[in-house]
């Protein structure tokens, strides 16, 4: 990615961002999605749909859920807060990757939104899992990959892109691009916002000792190099993995969700973007997983 030619528009399409601000007016870190692994023993359960799962779009198979797991900003598998309440379970064994918006299980009803089951296995075309098909992300993309966390900070390197969010109103309306697959009708932005499919990477002369850590400067580096891409709507411009499941913790490396405050809009640049397609939420899906 870091040859990656900019964008013809990207001047104008960062000077619309840089206008409105992040979400939250800053550069602020999500650390509430929880990435589970199951093995081979892990029993698996199956869910009802809520209004939240949609056909094609989205896959109905019993899912595994690993003793002692939790979804996303939550204590264990039950959705509280009634927030977005993701369930990520990656299952080596079966070489798939099980990620769904909206889940809730409580004793034996497990109930859930739409469940995107992803082959790791796989290599996927440029549209995904297929064109004009969400996943548990907006943009159809799976959220997993896109996730850094304590132990890559540790380490002293970030090896790929990174998740980020935009508010819904300041994305562009109806369209995307691929390596996006889908984009939602609450977008509001206009021509120039930013929109679904849209990858923007830190710049070149970014100066790091306007970062306070070397956590900050690493995940800064990985920015420059794979550069961030655009999953879904809300307030919290970047998303790491949580750290219960890790073996490092943010906390002990002097990182929490201010380390990359300061960044600005003005300091990324859109990389190029390919052929506009429209929003029809017509989903053609590439394989049904079963």
């Amino acid at each position: 990615m870091e040859n990656t030619a900019v964008d013809a528009s990207s001047p104008q399409v960062m000077a619309a961002l840089q206008a409105h601000g992040w979400g939250f007016d800053r550069f602020q870190i999500d650390f509430g999605l929880e990435v589970l692994e199951a093995d081979a023993s892990t029993t698996k359960l199956p869910f009802e749909t809520t209004g939240d799962f949609y056909t094609p779009d989205c896959d109905q198979v019993p899912v595994p859920l690993p003793e002692g797991g939790a979804i996303e900003a939550e204590s264990a598998y039950r959705c509280e807060s009634d927030g977005d309440c993701h369930l990520i379970v990656h299952s080596p064994s079966e070489k798939r990757l099980y990620e769904m918006w909206r889940a809730d299980v409580r004793g034996e009803s497990f109930r859930g939104g739409c469940l995107a089951v992803w082959e790791t296995d796989r290599v996927y075309p440029e549209e995904g899992r297929g064109d004009q098909c969400s996943s548990a992300d907006a943009a159809g993309y799976p959220i997993a990959p896109l996730l850094f966390d304590a132990d890559e900070l540790a380490a002293g390197e970030v090896d790929h892109a990174i998740r980020f969010i935009l508010p819904n109103d300041i994305i562009r309306d109806g369209v995307f691009f691929h390596p996006a697959s889908h984009a939602t009708n609450a977008d509001g932005g206009g021509a120039d916002a930013v929109p679904y499919g849209a990858r923007l990477r830190l710049k070149a002369d970014f100066d790091m000792d306007r970062l306070g850590t070397e956590e900050a400067k690493v995940l800064a580096r990985a920015l420059q190099k794979y550069g961030m891409f655009l999953a879904d709507g809300g307030n919290i411009a970047l998303t790491g993995r949580s750290d219960r499941f890790t073996e490092h913790k943010y906390a002990d490396l002097g990182f929490d969700s201010h380390s990359m405050f300061g960044i600005e809009p003005q300091d990324f640049e859109l990389l190029e973007l390919g052929a506009e397609r429209e929003l029809t939420f017509e989903c053609q899906r590439s394989q049904l997983s079963e």
